[in-house]
């Protein structure tokens, strides 16, 4: 009987462990000067076969709105009213995540390729409202993302050309949350 719940005690932590997925934590010491990044800020519509790492996308994520005083559970990009409703989705050949800012974890939404584009990384921007300040707030985690992305030698480009339905169906999104903005990531050709 120990034998059999100890079996099922592993299966139970190993399907855990393929649910979420946690981040290393994030390189504070990473990238150029906030000056340099703004000059070398471009779109970066062709990418290559080279994948990000999980370190890049930790980084990534954490520059787009990560939690940055734990204390306050405030982030990276500020939010109108403090809403703090932009959600992100990792959209990857392998599958869709949400970001967990709090724990700095990846959440497998599905197991479905939703990428929006042929980069290696989709980075969907989901508004829980869609109201009057949703746009203002995405575009500031669109920006965290162009700003990092010109500071490490990764390459992305904001688009709102995308599946809506698709990406409602396949991200399980329910009541008023939107997708809002893609940004396509990888490394340029």
């Amino acid at each position: 009987m120990k034998n059999i719940a100890l079996i099922l005690l592993l299966a139970l932590s190993t399907l855990c462990a393929q649910e979420e997925k946690v981040l290393p934590k994030p390189n504070l010491d990473r990238g150029d000067s906030v000056m340099r990044a703004f000059s070398q800020r471009s779109s970066t519509k062709s990418f290559s076969v080279r994948k990000p790492t999980i370190q890049d996308i930790s980084d990534l994520l954490y520059a787009a709105n990560g939690v940055n005083r734990p204390e306050s559970g405030k982030r990276t990009a500020p939010s109108a009213l403090n809403r703090q409703d932009i959600k992100i989705y990792v959209c990857m050949e392998e599958g869709a995540y949400l970001y967990n800012a709090k724990r700095h974890s990846l959440e497998l939404i599905s197991k479905s390729d939703l990428r929006q584009s042929q980069a290696p990384i989709c980075l969907v921007l989901v508004s829980d409202y869609n109201d009057k300040w949703s746009g203002l707030d995405a575009g500031i985690v669109s920006q965290n993302i162009s700003i990092f992305c010109a500071g490490t030698g990764l390459g992305t480009y904001p688009h709102t050309t995308m599946d809506k339905s698709a990406l409602i169906s396949g991200l399980k999104l329910s009541g008023s949350q939107t997708p809002m903005i893609c940004n396509s990531v990888g490394y340029a050709k």
